[in-house]
């Protein structure tokens, strides 16, 4: 872990400060992963922060490793969408731990497809097939990223109370005219019942066999393996380097950290750098402003954009619904 530099530029290490003891009395207890329930019952390992805008986005691996040394089957939920956590998961997560997804779940929502095809935010809950057709290329990105990493896709089509019928056909049928595998998921009013649909679809999968690979080898120069991701996972032309990012490189260079793989700090709203860029934007180039050594997690992290490496907090905390009924319950968690 480097903590700092000296005034000649040379790196900081924790064991220069010889308190790697003291750290690691600090941090045995929490390197450990949390096991909790669903509400079902169902255990579930939570392990690290999953923020994909700004971290790897997923399950740290030794909560993985643990999981699948105690369960059959193992969901990994990576943040956001394909061209953040999904990323991040096959090319920094699967790669360091040596294994290889045996399916993966895009999750799809008709209001954030309506969304993409130039819907406000405050008119979501009415009709409007021809803006989900048109929403429908970001999720056909999506669909085209996971494959380039070999593995066939299933869409989970999350169903909302104001989805209408017709514009839930429209998905159904643009799934079948492009060989996509999809399942109707009601988990929110129904629980695990509304779910078997998909469970279903990925057992299938499961026992088909995949040629996943990541999309770069580590051993390429960084400049190399973001372009890659900007090109391949996000549908850019290409990516500029700001000057403090060529000089922050080539000292990642000088100390040989420029093998590691590459966790790019980015918008959430848009495959592109620009939060506004909604749907299926082509042809924009994506801005390296910074890039951070993070020697610990092993990876350099790529600020992109207006992106701050703290994570998004809602406008009013939850800290305000919470309290306590006459009864003692509590009252506001979730």
């Amino acid at each position: 872990i480097v903590i700092g530099y000296t005034f000649e530029r040379e790196p900081i290490f924790v064991r220069d400060l010889q308190v790697e003891g003291a750290l690691t009395l600090l941090l045995k207890d929490a390197f450990k992963p949390n096991l909790v329930q669903t509400l079902e019952g169902t255990p579930a390992i939570i392990h690290g922060g999953p923020f994909a805008n700004i971290a790897h986005g997923c399950n740290s691996i030794m909560a993985t490793q643990t999981a699948r040394k105690l369960a059959d089957i193992v969901v990994t939920e990576a943040g956001f969408g394909s061209d953040l956590g999904a990323e991040k998961f096959m090319n920094i997560k699967a790669r360091k731990a040596g294994f290889k997804p045996s399916a993966v779940v895009l999750v799809a929502t008709i209001r954030a497809l309506k969304m993409h095809g130039g819907v406000a935010k405050t008119a979501l809950v009415g009709e409007n097939v021809d803006a989900l057709l048109q929403g429908i290329e970001n999720l056909a990105k999506h669909v085209e990223t996971i494959r380039a990493f070999g593995v066939e896709p299933i869409i989970a089509l999350n169903r909302f109370i104001t989805d209408t019928e017709a514009e839930l056909e429209a998905v159904l049928n643009w799934c079948k005219e492009n060989h996509v595998r999809i399942a109707r998921t009601n988990v929110w009013e129904e629980g695990g019942k509304g779910g078997l649909q998909l469970a279903e679809q990925v057992l299938a999968v499961l026992n088909e066999e995949n040629n996943f690979s990541p999309l770069y080898e580590v051993t390429e120069s960084i400049e190399e393996k973001v372009r890659t991701i900007v090109q391949k996972v996000y549908g850019g032309k290409d990516v500029n380097f700001t000057d403090q990012a060529k000089k922050q490189i080539a000292q990642i260079e000088k100390f040989g950290w420029d093998v590691l793989p590459i966790c790019m700090a980015k918008t959430q709203y848009s495959l592109s750098d620009q939060p506004t860029l909604l749907g299926r934007p082509e042809g924009f180039t994506v801005t390296i402003r910074e890039v951070m050594p993070k020697l610990g997690a092993g990876f350099l992290v790529c600020l992109t954009g207006d992106i701050m490496t703290m994570p998004g907090l809602p406008k009013q905390p939850a800290a305000l619904r919470m309290d306590v009924d006459s009864n003692g319950h509590a009252l506001g968690l979730f």
